[in-house]
């Protein structure tokens, strides 16, 4: 059997831990969470003031159109969309986001995003990773680099947690799979096979550990630099880890009360706010919740009001509950999209792809409260103030956070990168 072990192939070793991750969380591990190489954390020179220490990243997965939004519009390009004043004087919305406006008072709105990437999976990637899509390499989303840096909040809980279903999450990237997010497709399920098998008692279980452990030991012996060997012996000790913690019940959504849910809203991603709120309580340091839906090619002013009601509920809920417990000073709640949409309405009443100019939101962990950051044209096609690109978007968050962002890590193919590529963070966004 040990032989058996020691000749295996790297493919047949993933597919044996994503079977143990399933087995054990009822959760997959991201795709290529086992194609990084080990990287050690190298030490770092001093970080700028940390404002934030956890991060909630509501992610609007197709391209959230900017003018029926957080840039309303008037005349010709507006469509059918009003614009609604907010608790912030600086503010104004789109009709579609009422509960939102009654917490603008507690976050900022960032009108001068621009991007180079107007297709779908070259703008998530460029968006979560402030780098192009490349074949040879994959970077490290923010989650990863937070935890590269930060280490776990609980160290028996993941230092990311990622809800929602998008197969093309980078994840850690060519950091070590210990900082790839835990995926949960379902919130409201919670984790499913977290307890103990019926009938396996805890030295059984013990027993078996053991046993696989052995199994490994040549192996690793042979090939003590595999980070893949770490990942293997690391995903069962997380998953035990996890298993004998109270503090698992943060993925119980039914410990809340039905008011909060129904708050929340009863969807996936208001149940996905929910829950990472739970989970920052409890030390989460990175929750990504995504709502997707937004590739409003046709029918936009059908589908996004429909969508901005599942936002607006779950957002407007999420930051008022982090004030009330305290917890909107350290946590950074970011909604951002892959791309605007085109300002003028298409002969589909849709809006088609919009990489050029388009905006974002942030609430708490610093931001200056009621405040706008940059301006776009009277008709939201051009930015005219304050360009923000998409690696100093994520400088911004990084800056938030305290992150060194202008030491350079080295990937396992002795690459220079840094947490935001060249970019550079939007420091008047901070009070």
């Amino acid at each position: 059997m040990s032989e058996l072990i020691r000749r295996a192939d790297d493919l047949t070793r993933r597919r044996l831990l994503a079977r143990a991750a399933h087995s054990f969380l009822g959760v997959g591990l991201l795709p290529g969470a086992l194609d990084a190489a080990e990287v050690a954390p190298a030490p770092h020179p001093a970080a700028p003031a940390r404002r934030a220490k956890n991060v909630i990243y509501l992610y609007m997965d197709g391209g959230m159109s900017h003018v029926d939004t957080w840039d309303p519009k008037d005349g010709e390009v507006a469509g059918p969309t009003k614009t609604i004043r907010t608790s912030a004087p600086a503010v104004q919305l789109g009709e579609y986001l009422p509960r939102t406006a009654k917490v603008m008072h507690r976050g900022a709105v960032v009108r001068s995003l621009t991007s180079t990437q107007g297709a779908h999976e070259q703008g998530n990637y460029f968006m979560h990773t402030s780098y192009q899509l490349r074949g040879t390499i994959s970077h490290p989303a923010m989650g990863a680099w937070l935890s590269h840096f930060r280490g776990p909040g609980n160290p028996a809980l993941p230092g990311m947690v990622y809800v929602g279903n998008a197969s093309r999450h980078p994840g850690a990237g060519f950091l070590p799979p210990a900082h790839a997010p835990l995926f949960v497709n379902n919130p409201a399920n919670g984790l499913k096979d977290i307890e103990r098998q019926k009938g396996v008692t805890a030295d059984a279980l013990r027993g078996r550990l053991q046993l696989a452990a052995d199994l490994d030991a040549e192996f690793v012996r042979e090939f003590p630099k595999q980070g893949r060997v770490a990942a293997h012996a690391g995903a069962y000790d997380g998953a035990v880890m996890m298993m004998a913690s109270k503090d698992v019940a943060a993925f119980d959504l039914a410990q809340e009360t039905a008011a909060t849910r129904d708050a929340y809203g009863k969807e996936p991603f208001g149940q996905g706010c929910l829950l990472a709120r739970r989970l920052v309580e409890r030390g989460v340091r990175f929750v990504e919740v995504s709502l997707h839906g937004w590739d409003t090619h046709s029918g936009n002013f059908v589908a996004t009001p429909d969508l901005c009601r599942q936002l607006d509920g779950g957002l407007a809920s999420l930051v008022g509950d982090l004030h009330d417990r305290g917890l909107l000073k350290d946590t950074l709640v970011v909604v951002a999209t892959e791309f605007g949409r085109t300002p003028r309405v298409n002969k589909s009443l849709g809006r088609d792809h919009y990489p050029k100019a388009f905006s974002a939101a942030a609430f708490g962990g610093g931001v200056v409260p009621g405040s706008v950051y940059g301006r776009t044209t009277a008709t939201g096609e051009e930015v005219a103030d304050d360009a923000l690109t998409i690696p100093d978007f994520n400088a911004t968050i990084g800056y938030a956070l305290g992150l060194p962002l202008d030491e350079v890590v080295m990937s396992p193919t002795r690459r220079p990168f840094k947490v935001a590529d060249k970019g550079k963070p939007a420091v008047k966004l901070f009070s």
